[in-house]
């Protein structure tokens, strides 16, 4: 009889886990509001070396994101289901490699940021902090979401300013709708993990707002519908960008009484998160059609 060998895991494979290449719909959230940013702040027609720089950018960023979360809760993982499995936490890789690639993608970042004017380019310092402790903030701060949405929000900030070299009442009400979209989405994403969570005493969103969790995602869609109506008036953008608003806001309303099944499976909680991505693809479209 012939003997199972399981099959090992190239390293290449594993760092591709670590970064979270292998799951996009993170990668491309936060891509999003920046891709926002830049195309309502040049009107619908950015430099296309800009474009490509932001887009870099997020990646870089979210990937320097990802394996310093990575880093702080390598003995907190091992006790979540949804995060045993990751390379830190599994030790399928070693805590110097993922140290060496947290600074090869916070370097390439760094690089990138020399592009931007000076605002922009501060912006990108400012935000370091907030990426650097955002792991951290679930054992002390009740409401760690809030960090990572204002982690989102600086994606708005330094695109803008990159464009425009200046931040005005417009850029705020982008950065207001993202950092409340961004509650929203990573609320529901939190839900899955609230049993877990609980038993070993680490906070979220989900928790701190116990049986009024779903009015909370809800009234965090609620302002980010607001806020986007608000910015679309103010810039003028046309029927197509309402469209999409409408459209978006359909599906937020639906997400909002699908949650309202407390018995929903975890899985569900993840399809919600990934609907989000098409939601801001959708608004993208419509800003950029719209202006």
């Amino acid at each position: 009889m012939t003997q199972y060998t399981p099959q090992i895991e190239p390293t290449w494979q594993t760092i591709i886990r670590l970064l979270r290449w292998d799951k996009p719909a993170g990668r491309l959230i936060l891509m999003i509001p920046a891709l926002w940013a830049v195309f309502l702040a040049a009107e619908g027609t950015p430099p296309v070396m800009l474009v490509g720089v932001i887009i870099l950018g997020t990646l870089a960023t979210s990937a320097a994101g990802c394996v310093i979360n990575d880093l702080w809760d390598k003995d907190i993982d091992p006790k979540v289901d949804r995060t045993k499995n990751r390379p830190l936490a599994s030790r399928a890789l070693s805590i110097k490699v993922g140290i060496t690639i947290f600074a090869i993608a916070l370097g390439c970042a760094a690089v990138l940021a020399f592009y931007l004017n000076t605002l922009s380019f501060w912006l990108c310092v400012a935000a370091v902090p907030f990426i650097i402790g955002y792991p951290l903030a679930k054992r002390v701060f009740p409401i760690p979401q809030l960090i990572l949405s204002l982690c989102w929000g600086f994606a708005v900030l330094i695109s803008w300013s990159a464009v425009t070299g200046k931040i005005n009442f417009a850029t705020w009400l982008l950065w207001g709708a993202t950092v409340a979209w961004t509650l929203g989405f990573d609320t529901v994403y939190a839900m899955s993990d609230r049993e877990d969570d609980l038993k070993i005493g680490i906070n979220s969103s989900a928790i701190f707002f116990g049986k009024y969790v779903v009015e909370a995602v809800g009234l965090f869609f609620l302002i980010t519908v607001g806020l986007m109506a608000y910015l679309g008036w103010i810039v003028q953008l046309n029927l197509v960008f309402w469209l999409s608003l409408f459209a978006a806001t359909l599906v937020w309303l639906w997400q909002y009484i699908r949650l309202r099944n407390m018995a929903l499976p975890r899985a569900v909680y993840g399809q919600i998160f990934g609907q989000n991505v098409w939601i801001g693809f959708i608004l993208l479209a419509g800003m950029i059609l719209g202006g």
